[in-house]
């Protein structure tokens, strides 16, 4: 298992090949990529040229660092034909990327949109066609997030359209501060999808369905909006017991394969501190789950 880190919080503070060094220095060894304007942002084509992508290739080799994953955002569950199409054209770009930095993990969401659930499916299966035989072709492994808003959100129901597609490139993300979005049991979605999950998440979150619905409180009453947070384990509801143990159970804390990723967006202010504070719980937990004995006072 890989241990990374994502470096959205200090987007507005280091350039990309910035990155790898910055990751370094915060005791990381590996590095997941996320949508940046200046390598591939969310929905768009990606704006790094074959000359940037070599440059950030070298920027990880002098520091030391391997990127793990990538994390593209692309609408290619658009119930829209055009921003579909736009969208598997930008994966094909993105998987040339990906080939040429030598990562075989990309990990994305699935979009669509929840009031068009049938017709997101249908375009998801759509693109599927045609990426698929790419990404197989090219040995890559993209697993997907059930993220709050997309056409399906519901864990088991996620692993259920991951699994209809009928590819073992294909595969899961667990994201711990979504387990209150996905609404089935952690260990449920986790057992059902095994080792096709391949990359998670470290996040914490609070639990909207805790005080009444009232936990954190959204206006009007009856808001569609999805709320969430990325917050540093212990400040949220999210039980750690049971995330690392589900992991440690399905295999995930010793593959080869998988990629654990501290993605706290909620702290910019103190972020160094919280990457740090985030690796040293993180592997607390992974030991302590390894060996069967985290604490059951974690939050």
């Amino acid at each position: 298992m890989k241990i990374a880190l994502d470096p959205t919080p200090f987007h507005a503070t280091h350039s990309l090949l910035e990155f790898p060094r910055l990751v370094k220095d915060l005791g990381y060894d590996y590095l997941q990529m996320t949508p940046h304007p200046d390598f591939i942002p969310f929905f768009n084509h990606p704006k790094a040229d074959d000359d940037l992508v070599a440059r950030l290739g070298a920027a990880c080799k002098d520091a030391g660092v391997e990127i793990a994953s990538i994390l593209p955002v692309m609408r290619w569950s658009s119930p829209d034909p055009d921003a579909r199409e736009a969208a598997v054209r930008n994966w094909k770009r993105i998987i040339r990327i990906a080939v040429d930095l030598g990562v075989q993990q990309l990990n994305t969401e699935f979009q669509g949109r929840p009031e068009l659930a049938e017709e997101s499916e249908r375009a998801f299966y759509r693109s599927m066609e045609e990426l698929l035989p790419i990404i197989e072709r090219e040995g890559l492994h993209v697993a997907i997030d059930p993220h709050p808003d997309d056409f399906v959100e519901r864990g088991l129901d996620a692993w259920r359209v991951i699994r209809g597609a009928n590819s073992k490139n294909l595969g899961m993300v667990y994201v711990a501060c979504h387990t209150f979005h996905m609404e089935d049991e952690p260990l449920e979605i986790m057992r059902a999808a095994g080792d096709r999950i391949r990359v998670a998440h470290v996040a914490d979150s609070m639990d909207h369905h805790r005080s009444n619905g009232l936990r954190y409180i959204t206006n009007p009453p009856g808001s569609p909006a999805r709320v969430h947070q990325h917050l540093k384990i212990g400040d949220g509801d999210v039980d750690w017991q049971e995330f690392f143990g589900g992991l440690n159970e399905i295999g995930f804390l010793d593959s080869e394969d998988t990629v654990l990723v501290s993605s706290v967006f909620a702290e910019n202010e103190d972020a160094s501190a919280v990457s740090r504070y985030q690796l040293d719980t993180m592997t607390d937990m992974v030991d302590a789950a390894r060996q069967g004995n985290m604490p059951t006072n974690h939050q």
